[in-house]
């Protein structure tokens, strides 16, 4: 049995550029904090991957932090802050914010006080895409990095994160982007490692693959690879709507990520859907990774007012730059056999 991958939110697969770049990291044998000729030579390659990241972001002038992932770029970013948050952000964020910011039923965020505020770019479990205010104080852009073209410079917000494993990087690595000059305390301390703002040795391997990541990343947006993605994402919802008269589409009529699908059975659980699917063959999630296997209803459903039986039965299926219109359509008949025994037994 071909396995079909269909959790690209979740992770994606490793880039050649960055494997490469890793493999030829891995002979670099100096500390990047050494003076030495091997310590520079360290050095050179994590400013390289600065580089390419902030070019990829169009965080020019900005400053860039590597971390061991957005996780930790979130806590260096909102620890301490009492900023406000939205129930529908990844729980990275959610762990320092205080939930108040109102959902509509589009998935839409009010942002009373940007400048007290978080808000994610684009959602991971939905794919909807927020319109960000200007002056906001934190924004998510893990999701919509790679995948939708926008500038760091043009978004208006004060300070932004990405995660490499989301656009064919190495897992461990993530980054915090501030405006030039935006005050920040560090939450690590020691060696003053990342311009003072996040202490301990560089994770070399990882940085030099996320900047080839993110390279390869913007290039690959830039000759629009992500357009077919989208014409198959809507091959298979349309396969699967006219099929499925009890499932609602979440987000379907919002502008979204171009390659994810979010859909909601009530009375079939998420858990169940991706365990079935699991054993046909295909790779899919109930929810974001990090919260998924929980066994909870969707926050981010809930948030959107549907009710426990509806959020628990979402799934979210994220296509990838190699997803085939032949993959998409052998999942929407394996999925709509186990739909269509699920709405047997509930009959």
């Amino acid at each position: 049995m071909t396995r079909v991958y269909l959790d690209h939110n979740a992770t994606t697969p490793l880039r050649a550029q960055a494997r490469d770049a890793m493999a030829a990291a891995c002979d670099v044998i100096g500390n990047p904090s050494s003076v030495h000729a091997e310590g520079r030579q360290a050095r050179a390659l994590i400013e390289r991957a600065r580089a390419q990241l902030a070019a990829a972001l169009g965080a020019e002038g900005a400053e860039i932090v590597f971390t061991s992932g957005a996780t930790e770029a979130a806590a260096l970013a909102m620890a301490g802050r009492g900023l406000a948050c939205a129930p529908i952000e990844h729980d990275a964020v959610r762990a320092w914010g205080d939930d108040s910011l109102a959902v509509d039923a589009d998935g839409r965020v009010t942002v009373p006080e940007p400048d007290r505020a978080a808000l994610q770019l684009a959602n991971s479990e939905t794919g909807i895409i927020q319109d960000l205010p200007e002056g906001l104080a934190v924004s998510d852009l893990t999701q919509a990095f790679g995948k939708i073209p926008f500038a760091f410079n043009w978004l208006g917000v004060e300070m932004g994160f990405v995660s490499a494993h989301k656009l064919g990087g190495p897992k461990g690595v993530g980054a915090l982007v501030l405006r030039q000059g935006t005050d920040l305390a560090a939450q690590i301390r020691g060696g003053g490692q990342e311009m003072g703002r996040r202490a301990g040795t560089e994770n070399l391997i990882g940085i030099a693959g996320f900047g080839a990541a993110a390279e390869a990343a913007i290039r690959d947006l830039d000759a629009g690879h992500w357009k077919p993605v989208t014409e198959i994402r809507n091959i298979l919802e349309q396969a699967l709507d006219a099929g499925a008269s009890k499932t609602i589409f979440v987000g379907k009529g919002a502008r979204r990520l171009p390659n994810t699908i979010c859909l909601a059975t009530p009375g079939w659980k998420g858990e169940t859907q991706v365990m079935q699917m699991d054993l046909a063959g295909f790779a899919i999630s109930a929810g974001s990774a990090c919260s998924s296997g929980k066994l909870r209803a969707s926050a981010v459903l809930t948030a959107m007012g549907h009710d426990a039986a509806t959020a628990a039965g979402a799934i979210r299926i994220s296509l990838g730059p190699e997803t085939t219109q032949d993959d998409v359509l052998r999942f929407a008949e394996a999925w709509l056999k186990a739909y269509h025994r699920f709405a047997a037994r509930a009959a």
